[in-house]
Parts: structure tokens; C-alpha cells; sequence
């Protein structure tokens, strides 16, 4: 964990606007193959004491152990922690975008003890949301309450991913975690897609009948 770390900056601005109650959300699985989106939201406490808070960076730039230790940690020091899923079943009848919309109003929704005022959100459009909101682009690099968000939503969704290695076997979810790795690739060539890939996807389509193996798994 090198270099320097999102800030509390964007939160502290809006507390000085009169802003008490700030979330930042953020999402994975956006871009992966099969299995769900899925999106955290988090209430940071207004004191950030102790050094977890400085060890906190984009999900992408830590081990997977680092993530699971700090999602930990972020569950048990923040105001308040939630998390949404939506499965790939309503990705391919609505669409991706639609569906990780979702996952952050599940995610907000199930915030428990305080409802947020304002919402700070990785890059991501969110029309009808009932309280203002702010698209940071690279948000999880430089905003805390939006890197927290990524770490939990991450960890979330890998947890997901590893229960459907046990419920598909063959298709490496373990392993790849649902994104369209070579190997992955591989699979859905070999064995045709599963039921948690996403068939509105060009690339699943593409790459089941790219090699004939019999019809797609249902």
C-alpha cells in the first residue's frame, strides 16, 4: 500500500456546507462476464482516529488479504456499512447500467441507524436519486468514503464468486472471479455458458459459439 491515499477532503467540504449524514458508494462486477453487480454504500464517522483509515486505498491496488482485513475493519469503525446485489438475470433483461444503478439504491437503502444526505459516487449517473450526489471521476483513488465502498463491495462480491465455484465446478469463478480472462474464455468455449453468465453480453455469446460444443447451458 504505496503512495498517498484517498482523502476525507470532498467529505469535509460538504459537512462545511451544512451537510451532516455523507455516503460514498461505489461498485464491481460491472464488466465481468457472470455472476452479479455489486455495490456498497458507507457512512464514515466524522472522526477518523486510528490508523485503518490510512491504510484504506482503491480495492484494486491491494492483495486480496489486505481487502478482506480491511472490510473488516471498515464494517466495525464506520457509522454505517450496506451492500446491493443485483444478479445477472436483471442485467440481461434491463441492462448493466440499470442494474448497477440498483445495486447502489440497494445499497442505500439497507444503510441502517442514519439515512444519508448527500452521496459521493465512483464515476456513475444516478437520475431520480432522492438526495444530491456527486460523480467523482476516479473517485475510489481519491475520495475515502468511496475507496471504503470499494473495498467492502469487493470483498462482497468474491465471497459471491467462491460460493458459485462450489455451485458451477468446472467454470474456474475462483479463479477469475467472472471476468473474461482467457482461461474463462476457455471454459465457456469448452462447456458452454452457465446459468449465472450474462447472455446479454456479446462476449459470452461470442466466445460460447466460437467453438460448437452442443447448445448454451441453461
Amino acid at each position: 500500500m504505496r503512495g498517498q491515499g484517498p482523502t476525507a477532503d470532498e467529505e469535509e467540504a460538504l459537512r462545511a456546507q451544512g451537510y451532516r449524514v455523507i455516503a460514498g458508494a461505489d461498485e464491481v462486477g460491472r464488466g465481468a462476464l457472470a455472476g452479479p453487480v455489486v455495490a456498497a454504500a458507507v457512512i464514515l464517522p466524522i472522526a477518523l482516529k486510528g490508523g485503518l483509515w490510512t491504510q484504506v486505498r482503491d480495492s484494486k491496488e491491494l492483495s486480496p488479504r489486505q481487502r478482506e482485513l480491511l472490510s473488516e475493519q471498515i464494517w466495525k469503525g464506520a457509522v454505517a456499512v450496506a451492500v446491493g446485489v443485483v444478479g445477472s438475470d436483471v442485467i440481461d433483461t434491463g441492462g448493466i447500467v440499470p442494474a448497477t444503478r440498483k445495486a447502489v439504491a440497494q445499497a442505500l437503502d439497507a444503510l441502517s441507524r442514519e439515512s444519508p444526505q448527500f452521496l459521493l459516487v465512483d464515476w456513475l449517473k444516478l437520475p431520480g436519486l432522492p438526495i444530491p450526489y456527486r460523480p467523482l471521476v476516479k473517485g475510489d483513488q481519491q475520495c475515502l468514503s468511496i475507496a471504503c465502498a470499494s473495498i467492502v463491495a469487493k470483498v462482497a462480491r468474491d465471497d459471491i464468486m467462491l460460493g458459485f465455484e462450489r455451485a458451477y465446478p468446472g467454470y474456474g469463478f475462483a479463479r477469475h472471479k467472472g471476468y473474461g480472462t482467457a482461461y474463462h474464455r476457455q471454459c465457456i468455449r469448452e462447456r458452454g455458458p452457465c446459468s449465472i453468465h450474462r447472455r446479454s453480453f456479446s462476449l459470452v455469446v461470442e466466445t460460447a459459439y466460437k467453438d460448437i460444443h452442443g447448445p448454451m447451458r441453461r
